[in-house]
């Protein structure tokens, strides 16, 4: 999948906790993190920390406008309990193959170094950065240790907002009905993780007698303080860029988004529609706009890629890049302004990626939908770019007209569609244009672009 997926479902991580604060300026300061074992770090008896997460529930179900269905169980955790549960869960959630498989595909796509250890990498960042959890399963939240108890609350009001979202729609099962979907998946962790950060902000801002649906934009704030504090947070600073970006988009372009919902529907109880009806894409995260217009993805199918690749190869892994990681690799590649302008003219897509059993090497196919014709043309020429940086090419073997082909990287654009094959010889790629039906032309002198009118939604 092309997702640095770890365990950070129902969870709010210190360095969003800093973020917020310093976005709503209800502190001076950050939140100030005590060394775990020191004395005072947990000042509060068990009978206060009791009474406190129910007097947030209680604020919560107001807030949320959903009543409280059935009691919950709370409790403090140190970091080697929360690092046991994130192992527990790792190991429960994704086989030992499905994750180096994960690894291959970021590898093949560039987004991560080779090699990087991103198992581990992952369970250290979310040991040191989890505040606090909810376990759908258990039906229990668990604050981390280090939080001293006057910041337990906006914590608190986090992971109880995934309770009660937890007893209305069923959040595992919710998350699950899209799990062939990495993009979709993503999508709907924005739902859970974006709403639970604009609640945490409204019962923060409680007292001044506002809420985010009447903030201005929290975007441009948001922004500021993420570049802020990724520059002082040493851990998500050694992070490859795309592990921090996925990490972060649920919790922050979902509170985007969900301001994007609250603005236009007026209230919690209207965005409990969400729930019902999930968006389909980043795109539409990214774009509010596009779900309220009900404008979702193209579905997009590979041919039978079997008889196209050698026979030595076995497939790792097969799905969806979406808008966002689509993006994470035009900026790793090209730049922020060229992905903030080509990843838009994403419609839907479908990857595949193989490996040679005894050599490792790896063959990327991606098949690309774009908004239109037009955009197909103006994308061939920012990816062939992109592919060329990615994989350090030279001059091209052949080039024409929406198709360039290198030693062993091919790219061409027929209508809206492209197609990208990494790791193949010309023979692989031939193959898989015959088994798209795309014109002999397409595959040996250039693609031509229709003349006909531009297929799919022009936005």
């Amino acid at each position: 999948m092309i997702r640095a997926k770890g365990v950070v479902s129902a969870v709010v991580l210190f360095a969003l906790l800093t973020i917020v604060f310093q976005t709503l300026e209800v502190r001076a300061a950050q939140i100030s993190r005590s060394s775990e074992g020191a004395p005072g770090v947990t000042t509060q008896s068990d009978a206060d920390f009791y009474a406190a997460a129910n007097e947030v529930l209680q604020a919560m179900s107001q807030i949320l406008a959903l009543p409280v269905k059935s009691p919950l169980r709370e409790s403090i955790r140190t970091k080697a309990q929360i690092r046991e549960y994130l192992v527990e869960q790792q190991d429960k959630e994704e086989s030992p193959q499905k994750r180096y498989a994960d690894r291959r595909t970021l590898e093949a796509f560039g987004l991560i170094p080779k090699g990087f250890p991103l198992d581990s990498f992952l369970l250290d960042l979310l040991t040191d950065q989890v505040a606090g959890l909810y376990d759908p399963q258990k039906k229990e939240f668990y604050i981390a240790s280090w939080i001293s108890p006057g910041d337990q609350k906006p914590v608190m009001a986090h992971e109880l907002t995934h309770a009660l979202d937890d007893q209305y729609f069923h959040l595992d099962k919710w998350q699950k009905a899209v799990r062939n979907n990495d993009d979709a998946s993503l999508a709907r962790d924005a739902v859970i993780e974006g709403s639970a950060v604009a609640s945490m902000m409204d019962y923060t801002l409680a007292d001044l007698h506002t809420n985010v649906r009447e903030l201005p934009d929290i975007a441009p704030f948001i922004e500021s303080s993420v570049a802020d504090e990724m520059d002082k947070d040493p851990n998500l600073a050694k992070a490859p860029p795309f592990v921090r970006d996925e990490l972060l988009f649920p919790y922050l372009e979902g509170a985007k988004f969900t301001q994007k919902v609250l603005k236009a529907n007026g209230s919690w109880a209207d965005f409990q529609k969400v729930f019902k009806n999930p968006p389909a894409s980043t795109q539409q995260i990214l774009h509010p706009d596009l779900y309220f217009q009900h404008v979702k993805p193209e579905q997009v199918d590979l041919p039978h890629l079997k008889s196209a690749i050698p026979q030595d190869y076995v497939q790792l892994d097969e799905n969806v890049v979406g808008e966002f990681a689509l993006g994470e690799v035009l900026r790793q590649f090209l730049g922020p302004g060229d992905a903030e302008k080509f990843a838009p003219m994403w419609r839907g897509d479908r990857y595949a990626l193989f490996e040679d059993k005894d050599t490792k090497q790896t063959i990327l196919v991606v098949l690309l939908a774009l908004d239109n014709d037009s955009d197909a043309g103006s994308f061939f020429e920012a990816y062939s770019k992109a592919l060329t940086n990615k994989d350090s090419l030279k001059t091209p073997m052949v080039q024409g007209q929406g198709f360039v082909a290198f030693d062993d990287v091919f790219l061409s654009c027929v209508r809206s569609r492209c197609l990208s094959v990494e790791g193949a010889d010309r023979r692989t790629f031939d193959r898989i244009g015959h088994q798209l039906g795309w014109p002999a032309q397409a595959r040996v002198s250039g693609a031509v672009f229709a003349e006909a009118p531009a297929s799919g939604n022009s936005r």
